[in-house]
């Protein structure tokens, strides 16, 4: 299968994805929350125009423009996903295919029913991708892995797979920078980032940079929209738990209702709660992400003012090369 034919299958799938009708999207959300009840309506939709997103023709050809792609003896290559939100595996699986491999995928049993509908339209849209894409329980013969979990996951991965070339990833979350000078719509932007898929991803907000002197209630008064995520049973569990942790420790926090704010140097923060800190000076503020680099997955910032990050608002629209954990997947894939 020549690379100009597994190009066009994705490019095809995100015309498909784009095009889907409120009914095919309603049958794929009632699918995806009847097995993890994070899966909400909205919470898919956004997953499956983000992969739209991705599979842009203008970005793909971007994208492998700086790779050399040669047909050569594919290889197995075990991809065990998570399943913390919606199609997150999705990238892996489009990195290997392109790469001229056979994907060999484990799903997470918190998000078989997309995954396997993806894989299935492929199918349909090129049969040849039966023999590229192949949906396994065990990862027991393969040449290559890619594997992402939790910090404890990792390890046990790190020590199954120590004998095949690999990429193992832990637990990573992103972080907001505030200057003080951003308007209320530009800090409601960065709720988006916040509440998507309800803070679930590694690409979501869970720690903030404050200047010295910022007035919180800058920050939370304009992100008074998201307020409906409260009505979640499964957020407001876990809203109603940290709550009650912080009144019976009587730490100092920020409640408006629905987000807990406390000031914590962590950049990984639990459901419902954000972590803050506050930075004196530019090179007071990179020093403290460089020492937390090995957790951050993204820095937003408004309109990308901040070196290397990303606007409010587009952390979870990722550009194929936007790889996670900063590491090349597909140069990866070209090596082995």
């Amino acid at each position: 299968m020549e690379l100009s034919d597994r190009i066009k299958a994705f490019e095809r799938l995100g015309t498909q994805l784009k095009g889907l009708s409120p009914s095919d999207r309603e049958v794929l959300a009632m699918g995806a929350k009847s097995e993890n009840a994070w899966f909400t309506d909205e919470s898919v939709r956004q997953a499956v125009s983000g992969i739209a997103f991705m599979l842009e023709p203008n970005s793909l050809k971007q994208w492998l423009g700086s790779y050399a792609i040669v047909n050569s003896q594919p290889k197995k290559v075990g991809v065990a996903m998570a399943g913390n939100i919606p199609l997150v595996g999705f990238h892996d699986l489009l990195c290997i295919v392109l790469s001229g491999h056979i994907a060999v995928v484990k799903l997470s049993s918190q998000d078989q029913y997309l995954m396997r509908q993806i894989i299935q339209w492929l199918y349909e849209i090129d049969p040849k991708l039966r023999e590229r894409i192949k949906i396994e329980e065990r990862l027991n013969h393969v040449d290559a892995i890619i594997a992402t979990g939790s910090d404890n996951t990792a390890r046990y991965f790190e020590y199954y797979f120590r004998n095949i070339p690999r990429i193992i990833r832990k637990n990573r979350s992103s972080c907001a920078v505030i200057m003080g000078e951003e308007s209320p719509e530009e800090i409601s932007k960065l709720g988006i980032d916040i509440f998507s898929y309800f803070g679930l991803g590694c690409r979501n907000v869970s720690k903030i940079y404050l200047p010295d002197g910022y007035e919180i209630n800058n920050l939370m008064e304009p992100i008074e929209s998201f307020q409906p995520v409260i009505h979640h049973n499964k957020y407001v569990n876990n809203y109603d738990y940290r709550k009650s942790i912080f009144l019976v420790n009587r730490q100092p926090h920020y409640d408006n209702g629905f987000l807990l704010l406390i000031e914590n140097s962590s950049v990984v923060s639990p459901i419902s709660v954000v972590h803050f800190e506050y930075y004196a000076t530019l090179q007071d503020l990179d020093e403290k992400i460089a020492a937390q680099k090995e957790k951050i997955q993204c820095v937003v910032s408004a309109q990308g003012w901040y070196k290397g990050s990303v606007p409010f608002g587009k952390a979870q629209l990722p550009d194929p090369w936007d790889y996670a954990d900063q590491v090349d997947t597909m140069q990866f894939l070209l090596s082995i």
